[in-house]
């Protein structure tokens, strides 16, 4: 299904909405992001259902061209979580390198056995797992002075959603893809696009969708999208952008170690200085303390010297529209 042509996902996607939207009697809605997917999921629900409500969650942790973008959008309710990102942190920590990690650090702390043997690499019953190996690296994390779990998406976005919901009976339509990575990849081998049989049932109607296609998609039928993405360009066979590739929360290291420099945050030290220093000054400098975390797993998070593949020194320019010229 990801090998399609780009029109047959179009027509297949907007008969999983169509299906959902009618199994539920219209109490459905578009969750929202602002991000390139969810701009693609929100255009193509309303070219069918125009009228149809879409969700944001403004968790505080958005890019300001974000929240910006959002905010052309006509009906668009706006939820907001009950903690602020800094209470979370000091709370419940980092989420780092992923979320099914994460969680497995965190237990591990606390010391239950099946999170310390798969940091092991061994099964249950002490046994050598070739599969537990991948786990081994991240042992170092359960000695580190930092608080380390997967609580942050849950407290910030799928608890305000999931008691909106509650409170208006309504179902989501989700932009989430399976090829962006193997937790969504396996959920969707087992369910489909449409969930209807579960405690929250939800549609994911671009699952079998590549950013490929969402780039073409924007492209061809010239949708707006957020300008933190900089352009859309052609780039050998490939479609990419020259600004932000991804545009989570700003202040999320989840991954961080897998980027090629300038990573997110040596960007962000350029396109958003203030946002920058809040979230790398320490806690006691009224920070959220992300410097440090960064320090601890080995992370460079400054552009004063940035090397290439080739080792090479690369000078970054001082101001924004200059860096974005460059990046282009």
């Amino acid at each position: 299904m990801q090998s399609w042509e780009l029109q047959r996902k179009i027509q297949v996607t907007q008969l999983r909405i169509m299906e959902f939207y009618q199994s539920f009697d219209q109490n459905v809605y578009v969750s929202f992001s602002g991000g390139k997917d969810s701009t693609v999921l929100l255009d193509l629900v309303r070219r069918i259902y125009p009228d149809i409500e879409a969700v944001f969650i403004d968790t505080g942790l958005e890019f300001p061209e974000i929240r910006n973008f959002v905010k052309t959008h006509k009906n668009v309710t706006w939820l907001k979580p009950e903690m602020n990102f800094k209470e979370v942190v000091l709370k419940y920590g980092w989420c780092y390198p992923s979320k099914d990690v994460a969680e497995i650090v965190f237990r591990a702390k606390g010391g239950k056995d099946w999170a310390l043997n798969k940091l092991k690499g061994l099964n249950p019953d002490d046994t050598e797992s070739s599969f537990k190996q991948r786990y081994k690296k991240w042992a170092f994390l359960v000695d580190s002075p930092f608080i380390i779990s997967e609580k942050c998406c849950d407290v910030m976005k799928k608890k305000p959603v999931k008691i909106y919901e509650k409170q208006n009976s309504l179902h989501p339509i989700i932009g989430t893809m399976a090829s962006e990575g193997n937790r969504r990849k396996t959920g969707w081998k087992k369910t489909g696009c449409n969930i209807f049989e579960d405690k929250r049932p939800r549609s994911m109607p671009m699952s079998f969708w590549t950013e490929q296609d969402v780039l073409t998609y924007l492209l061809t039928y010239q949708i707006p999208y957020c300008s933190v993405y900089g352009d859309i360009i052609q780039n050998g066979d490939k479609l990419e952008t020259t600004g932000e590739k991804r545009t989570g929360c700003m202040w999320c290291p989840v991954g961080c170690h897998l980027e090629k420099e300038p990573n997110r945050f040596q960007r962000m030290e350029i396109t958003h200085p203030k946002q920058y220093d809040y979230c790398i000054k320490s806690v006691e400098d009224h920070g959220l303390g992300l410097g440090e975390f960064l320090d601890y797993i080995g992370v460079k998070y400054t552009n004063n010297e940035i090397q290439d593949e080739n080792c090479e020194i690369i000078s970054f320019p001082s101001k924004p529209d200059e860096f974005e010229k460059s990046a282009s």
